[in-house]
């Protein structure tokens, strides 16, 4: 064993941990563009490769024979041992490849936890993966040598490719596996001379061999199964639509949770006048396109006429693939909570001056009140700007935008009338207000915010982020004020509404402000826990964009039903949360349902903040800014509804929001605001 650095103490790295190392493409942050069945076919032949290398198994041509049933002590390896000293009958590698390559997921998941924490790999948010920094400078015992992470794997491959080098035993197994998975020729540049060094290699091991035709049997058998297996996608009536009394309430996801226990995961609506609609419902497809939608489906098609309002082509919304990854990469770092923990002061300032012009006594809209409140801070502290004077144009210019081209409620003139036109310029009014106040000259001694990581991006590849692409993305956290203000208002309502949860969350407002402003940790700790877990509550039960579309690009299956390439499919990701078997009582307001044991929310079921690669790349930034805002507003004020008797009523489109005739009453203050 050696040393990985920071107490972290490596174990020698199996096949499964050198294939997975060899197929993930660094640029893009996933796996090589394997199909998800060969690439599972791939993992079950290096995990039985690995059983047959310490003894476990033996394996040729024609038999899998099992010749110690003992368990290895690694996780990903033990359950195929078990299967296969559970059988009675002697089977092929091809059998057993194809019986197991359903557990491969599985398998992947727990070889990427290892390779993350012995600091090999680097999580990032929307499941995306990169060599870690740490890998780089430590040493990984491999059984034959020590190297680099890339070393270990990579190096040896190409040596054994390029240099004529005996190979070993494991380095003549993965390259079998890759090759069979057709994907050597990306990882390197193959001559004929190569290809044939390749050729003479995989005959060289009768394991490698044997397990790599098997796979190669299973994926070309995949390849010719006939899609007429599929079943027929079930049509909703239209009646059926009609009578349903969330329609009516407009709470998106329980409608379509409804339709899910009648029709299943994937069903489709034909709506008058309008595209037809795929659906795809319940944890199962949450999970099918968390994993793997980022191969079959893409978001650019139905965002291109949205790009063109703000003049743009390529905006992070509508990429996918490497760009995407590479985008996010760039960025993240003015999206994470550190850093908006490292200007607190400043965050608390902003807000405070913006609660500051609420009067006792007054009335007013939730919608405009939060949105406002959220944009006070996230103005300056994203792109260094007030934006306070024009925040509501931007906003409904927004709004019209994604009513037209997205949502498609609205003709598309009705974005050309003339006060959309006086709004439209504003979004270069923006622009103009940010390139201003971030001169070198102007940032000197500042903290670098997005504004800054965008301008670096555009300075350093004029092409991958140009400069007609700079009107949408530097008024992004304007549009991000309209999200997040939204969910403001229907955690206020649902606080407001509610005493016995707004005296709870008034007592940890009350706690955490009594000395003066706060520390991160408090704010993200212990202190605020109700807090948290009402927002988390809050989201679930209002998510204000309950669902995502996508285009298929690449024809697919999911739960038995055939996606054909072209057809648009709308991914109801939300529509889990008003399911009883993920959310006891799912139409109880329930805070508890967050903490041990319950932990309700745990995997893909419980979604607001989307799925997959397009994850909202924000998330924790935007639970610090709800939770901080909310307390700031109980501490400081009394809140009423107005009317008293209000019922909450939904807007659904464009994305979720209350009703904008929902107003809250301020009928008190609590405390005086610091000068």
């Amino acid at each position: 064993m050696s040393s990985a650095g920071a107490g972290v103490r490596t174990k020698p790295l199996s096949l499964i941990d050198e294939l997975v190392l060899t197929l993930l493409n660094e640029e893009s942050g996933y796996f090589r563009q394997v199909p998800g069945w060969n690439l599972n076919c791939a993992v079950v032949g290096a995990a039985l490769a690995e059983l047959s290398l310490t003894g476990r198994i033996d394996t040729d041509m024609e038999s899998l024979i099992l010749l110690d049933g003992t368990a290895t002590g690694d996780p990903a390896l033990d359950p195929v041992l078990y299967r296969i000293a559970s059988e009675t009958d002697q089977h092929n590698a091809q059998y057993w490849i194809e019986r197991l390559a359903p557990q491969a997921e599985s398998v992947i998941d727990m070889t990427l936890d290892r390779l993350c924490h012995l600091r090999i790999l680097q999580h990032h948010d929307g499941d995306f993966w990169s060599l870690a920094g740490s890998a780089w400078r430590m040493g990984v015992h491999t059984g034959s040598e020590v190297g680099t992470a890339v070393e270990h794997v990579k190096t040896r491959i190409s040596k054994a490719i390029f240099n004529n080098e005996i190979p070993d035993p494991r380095d003549i197994i993965i390259i079998c596996l890759i090759d069979t998975c057709d994907v050597l020729r990306f990882i390197f540049e193959l001559d004929e001379e190569s290809e044939r060094r390749v050729a003479d290699i995989v005959r060289m091991d009768l394991i490698g061999r044997a397990i790599a035709d098997a796979v190669g049997q299973n994926i070309t058998a995949r390849l010719f199964r006939q899609t007429a297996l599929t079943k027929p996608i079930p049509v909703v009536p239209l009646r059926r639509l009609l009578r349903s009394k969330h329609v009516r309430t407009r709470n998106l996801p329980a409608f379509f949770a409804d339709l899910q226990q009648e029709f299943g995961p994937v069903f489709e609506i034909k709506p008058p006048f309008a595209q037809d609609m795929i659906c795809l419902v319940g944890p199962e497809t949450n999970h099918w396109v968390h994993r793997h939608g980022r191969m079959h489906l893409r978001a650019r098609d139905y965002l291109e006429d949205f790009e063109k309002v703000y003049g743009g082509v390529g905006l992070l919304p509508a990429l996918d693939g490497t760009d995407h990854f590479r985008y996010r990469k760039s960025i993240q770092p003015a999206y994470s909570r550190t850093r908006l923990e490292e200007q607190l002061d400043e965050f608390l300032s902003y807000a405070r001056r913006e609660i500051a012009t609420w009067r006792v006594g007054d009335t007013r809209s939730a919608v405009g009140m939060c949105r406002k409140l959220i944009n006070s801070s996230m103005s300056p502290l994203s792109v260094g700007i007030d934006s306070q004077d024009i925040v509501d144009d931007m906003h409904k210019f927004k709004d019209r935008a994604l009513k037209t081209h997205i949502g498609r409620t609205l003709p598309k003139f009705m974005l050309k009338t003339p006060p959309m036109r006086r709004r439209a310029k504003l979004v270069g009014e923006v622009v103009e207000r940010v390139l201003h106040g971030h001169t070198p000259a102007q940032r000197v001694g500042c903290p670098r915010d997005l504004a800054d990581e965008l301008l670096t991006m555009h300075n350093n590849d004029r092409q991958f982020l140009p400069e007609s692409n700079l009107r949408f993305v530097l008024s992004a956290p304007l549009i991000a004020s309209m999200y997040v203000g939204d969910q403001l208002s229907f955690i206020a309502y649902a606080t407001v509404s509610q005493p016995e949860f707004y005296d709870r969350i008034r007592d940890e407002a009350d706690a955490v402000f009594a000395g003066g402003d706060p520390d991160s940790e408090t704010l993200t700790g212990p202190a605020t826990d109700v807090t948290r877990r009402f927002i988390m509550e809050c989201m679930r039960l209002y998510p204000i964009v309950p669902l995502s579309v996508r285009n298929v690009a690449n024809a697919c299956e999911v739960e038995g039903y055939e996606l054909p390439e072209g057809r648009r499919v709308f991914i109801i990701q939300t529509a889990t949360h008003y399911m009883d078997d993920l959310f006891a009582d799912p139409f109880e307001f329930d805070i508890d349902r967050y903490a041990a044991p319950r932990k309700e929310h745990v995997g893909t079921g419980y979604a607001p903040y989307g799925l997959g690669t397009h994850t909202c790349l924000g998330a924790r930034l935007t639970e610090m800014y709800l939770a901080t805002n909310l307390l700031m507003m109980v501490h400081h004020f009394e809140l009423e509804i107005a009317p008293k008797n209000y019922k909450l009523k939904i807007s659904p489109f464009p994305s979720m929001s209350p009703s904008k005739r929902l107003k809250f009453h301020i009928t008190g203050q609590r405390r005086e605001l610091p000068a």
